[in-house]
């Protein structure tokens, strides 16, 4: 009879949840869950967990949540105690360092949410449709002391929707990835698996987003504009200026109209933003500075934009 993997996990965010369950479920014994420590949120800034550690205390699994990991020596003797066969490593937000990527006999072993190796950085979902990338995918790794460089273990491609949003492709893939890391370990304990170096001639970036990713390049044509408002959601979305105000674009489409680039244009109750190559952007849904969101009909009754009045001043 095959023994049972030990497990550690590591994990954070509300992504890597799907994989800790799955592996609670399994055959698998998960010894401890890793996470980062409770931050204040909110305008009382009461200290809030991780959706990790709420998952992990709902299944009764002992918790963890070091401030340092790599120079921790009581975090560092307790883990090496546990004596892990592999430690699963999903969204976890801190740099594993050599000593706990060297303690698993079958390694640390990472859920990314890419095709390795395009897209390496904390933010492959968001920037591969920002993109316009069609498909996309998630791969399990064996980590080593890049930034997501180690070998591939497996890959699984999945279809990005037109209407897909960073908000709704990730549930997606993160329900994907933890069959995926399911597969992976026991293709690990059973010999199955060969890891392949990546090809370091193919790799982009990914890097975290900052607030000026934002901001709305009219000289970009529409369809670019729209991947970047579909891979910025909820953060930092898609915003310029109006009348020197901050004009968030919450929804708009391609447009059919010819308007000057960064102009708008109203025909009735519809409002046209002129884009590059000669494309426009029909605006929707907007939030003004200091106003609730509201449809574009009303923000015309209400601010009674005028044709050729320029966005982003």
């Amino acid at each position: 009879m095959t023994p049972t993997l030990r497990l550690v996990f590591c994990g954070t965010p509300q992504f890597a949840v799907p994989t800790l369950e799955k592996l609670v479920a399994s055959e698998f014994r998960v010894d401890l869950v890793i996470t980062q420590p409770d931050r204040p949120k909110g305008r009382g800034l009461e200290l809030v967990s991780s959706p990790v550690k709420e998952s992990a205390l709902q299944r009764n699994l002992p918790v963890i949540q070091p401030e340092r990991i790599k120079s921790d020596e009581e975090f560092r003797a307790q883990l090496t105690a546990l004596h892990p066969d592999a430690i699963s490593v999903v969204g976890y937000g801190r740099l594993i360092p050599q000593w706990m990527l060297d303690l698993p006999p079958l390694g640390n072993i990472n859920l990314h949410a890419s095709l390795l190796p395009k897209y390496r950085g904390a933010a492959p979902i968001q920037w591969a449709i920002a993109n316009g990338e069609r498909v996309t995918g998630v791969t399990t790794m064996r980590l080593d002391a890049g930034l997501d460089t180690g070998d591939i273990l497996l890959q699984g491609e999945f279809a990005i929707n037109p209407e897909d949003t960073a908000e709704t492709l990730a549930p997606r893939l993160a329900s994907s990835g933890a069959d995926l890391m399911v597969k992976t370990l026991q293709g690990l304990q059973s010999g199955n698996i060969h890891p392949r170096p990546q090809d370091q001639a193919k790799a982009t970036l990914a890097p975290i987003l900052k607030k000026v990713d934002g901001l709305v390049d009219f000289s970009r044509n529409a369809g670019e504009i729209l991947n970047r408002m579909r891979g910025f959601q909820p953060w930092p979305g898609a915003y310029t200026k109006f009348r020197g105000k901050n004009l968030q674009i919450l929804q708009a489409r391609l447009g059919n109209e010819n308007v000057p680039q960064g102009e708008l244009l109203v025909l009735r109750d519809r409002v046209f933003a002129g884009c590059g190559q000669n494309s426009s952007l029909e605006l929707l849904e907007l939030q003004l500075e200091g106003k609730k969101r509201t449809a574009v009909r009303d923000f015309i009754h209400g601010h009674r934009p005028k044709p050729g009045e320029n966005l982003g001043v």
